[in-house]
């Protein structure tokens, strides 16, 4: 039940919160004083930084829920992943995509992320000239960088499923069984701008097991409801890929043709081709992490909670509890699967 959820969330995202509270201030600070001198030193604080907070959710994911990543690549792409900058390029399957990808990148060891967020209008005529300037305002950045895009614009669901195999069909391409059409212009703006200095991309395949009897989602991690998602790296150097805008889209089309096959042969077999990277282990620095400023956080909150007077400490504390449950609701709300409007047998599979 969502209720179990709740409760489960209140002690973690009253820490999330807390714990963004702090983090926001030192990067305020950080930003009035380091940014005007030197804009690569603040970068690599920030980075730190916001490394420091998004490390709770990898410590949700991994030591709450148990959840469990097997990732597939071949041993070239495992020797340069964390070595350089990258666009990653996967499918999007569930609201924990972009969660998983926190995982991965303590895997292979960035100890920098890229938190130079972009946020969009999904309106291209807004859209193009705000990507083109940020792309650009990353050429000097110090450190390894993932740029994350989601080519497909949305997760995939039953409905979105269905009206990507009627444009498929009313266009002649082949039928998507496991992942949707993707639109292009985001990615071609991204090859084009970042190609010069950015070396690789990666084509990452998520595969969800359809026999484990929990799908990833933040409801399940907050329940401690545990999965697993297999990961199929292919890495692709920028250089290589077609000079034209036409090329570069008709190459992302013929990835996911390709990735909609992979997926099959996965949901045939339960496995990728490619070796399986041994050595995944749970993430020691989330652990530590977690553990410092939930202590914080704990003896913060007592001290507070002492300092009021005896009528208003369980009213307070009644009150924080509450506001943080809704908020957790709320989470849960915006992360759920829409119910399908249509029967899953209505989905054409030809």
């Amino acid at each position: 039940m969502e209720f179990s959820g709740i409760v489960g969330g209140i002690p973690f995202i009253s820490l999330f919160i807390f714990t963004g509270i702090l983090v926001n201030l030192v990067q305020v600070s950080c930003y009035l004083t380091i940014w005007p001198v030197s804009k690569s030193t603040f970068r690599r604080i920030n980075g730190a930084i916001t490394e420091l907070l998004w490390l709770e959710v990898v410590w949700l994911m991994e030591w709450w829920s148990g959840f469990e990543v097997k990732v597939h690549t071949d041993a070239k792409t495992s020797q340069l992943m964390g070595k350089e900058h990258a666009i990653i390029m996967p499918n999007h399957v569930s609201d924990s995509d972009t969660l998983l990808t926190w995982i991965l990148a303590q895997v292979f060891g960035w100890t920098n992320w890229f938190s130079e967020s972009i946020f969009l209008d999904r309106n291209w005529a807004k859209d193009e000239s705000k990507l083109k300037s940020s792309f650009e305002a990353l050429s000097d950045y110090p450190t390894p960088f993932w740029m994350t895009i989601f080519v497909e614009g949305t997760r995939l669901t039953a409905d979105k499923l269905l009206e990507a195999q009627s444009f498929a069909s009313s266009k002649g391409y082949p039928i998507p069984k496991n992942v949707l059409i993707p639109k292009t212009k985001g990615i071609v703006t991204a090859v084009q701008s970042l190609r010069s200095f950015v070396p690789a991309i990666y084509d990452v395949t998520i595969a969800i097991p359809k026999q484990q009897p929990f799908f990833p989602t933040l409801l399940t991690f907050l329940k401690m409801q545990p999965c697993k998602v297999a990961v199929h790296i292919k890495r692709y150097s920028t250089k290589d890929l077609p000079e034209s805008d036409q090329g570069i889209a008709q190459w992302c089309r013929n990835r996911f043709i390709a990735k909609d096959e992979l997926l099959e042969t996965f949901a045939a077999t339960g496995t990728f081709d490619e070796e399986e990277i041994t050595g995944f282990r749970r993430s020691t620095k989330s652990l530590i992490v977690t553990l410092i400023f939930a202590s914080i956080f704990l003896v913060g909150g007592w001290i507070f909670l002492q300092r009021l007077s005896s009528g208003w400490q369980y009213p307070t504390l009644a009150t924080i509890i509450g506001s943080v449950a809704i908020v957790v609701h709320i989470f849960i709300e915006f992360t759920k699967m829409p119910p399908p409007k249509i029967k899953a047998t209505q989905i054409c599979t030809q």
